[in-house]
C-alpha cells in the first residue's frame, strides 16, 4: 500500500476534550512547543532519543524552530504529520501525535507508526486520558491506514 491516497486531505482539526484539540503543527507555534519540549524533555528523550535523537538537552529555542519549519513542510508534502495538542485558546500546547510512513524497521504489515505524548504536568490527568482514547479511533475514521503501529 502507497503511503498514502493521491487525493488524501489530513485532517486540520480534532476535538480532544474540554477544548483541547489537534491541529497540524506550525513553525510559528515554536512560542508554546519549545517550552513544553525542553520542561518535559527527560521524559521525551527517554521515549524518543535512542530513536530520534530528540530531544537534545542542548536545543536551542531556534533548532526548535527550524524543526518545527521542517514539520510543516513534511505535513504539506503529506510525507509525515506532527499534530499538536492545545488547549481552546491555543495558549498552552499540552503534547503532540505524530503519524509517520513506516520506516525500515517497521514489520511489513504496518501502513503507519504513530504516537503521542503530553508535557510532564499533564501525565495521569483527563486530558491524556482522553487523547489516548481519541487517536485510535481518530486514526479509524479519519486516515485511510489499514494498520498502525502504535508505537511506545
Amino acid at each position: 500500500m502507497a503511503w498514502l491516497p493521491e487525493n488524501f486531505v489530513h485532517p486540520m482539526r480534532v476535538s480532544v476534550c474540554d477544548g483541547h484539540h489537534l491541529r497540524p503543527i506550525r513553525a510559528s507555534d515554536v512560542d508554546l512547543d519549545y517550552p513544553a519540549v525542553m520542561g518535559s524533555r527527560a521524559r521525551l528523550w527517554a521515549r524518543y532519543g535512542e530513536a530520534w535523537g530528540w530531544p537534545p538537552a542542548s536545543m536551542t529555542f531556534e533548532e526548535d524552530r527550524e524543526d518545527l519549519v521542517r514539520h510543516e513542510r513534511e505535513i504539506e508534502a503529506h510525507e509525515s504529520f506532527n499534530y499538536a495538542l492545545f488547549d481552546e485558546a491555543e495558549t498552552a500546547l499540552v503534547g503532540c501525535v505524530y503519524v509517520d510512513p513506516p520506516d525500515d524497521g517497521t514489520p511489513s504489515t504496518f501502513d503507519a507508526v504513530v504516537s503521542w505524548w503530553v508535557v510532564d504536568e499533564a501525565v495521569g490527568t483527563p486530558v491524556e486520558a482522553a487523547l489516548d482514547a481519541v487517536v485510535p479511533r481518530w486514526l479509524d475514521q479519519s486516515w485511510p491506514f489499514s494498520k498502525v503501529l502504535h508505537s511506545p
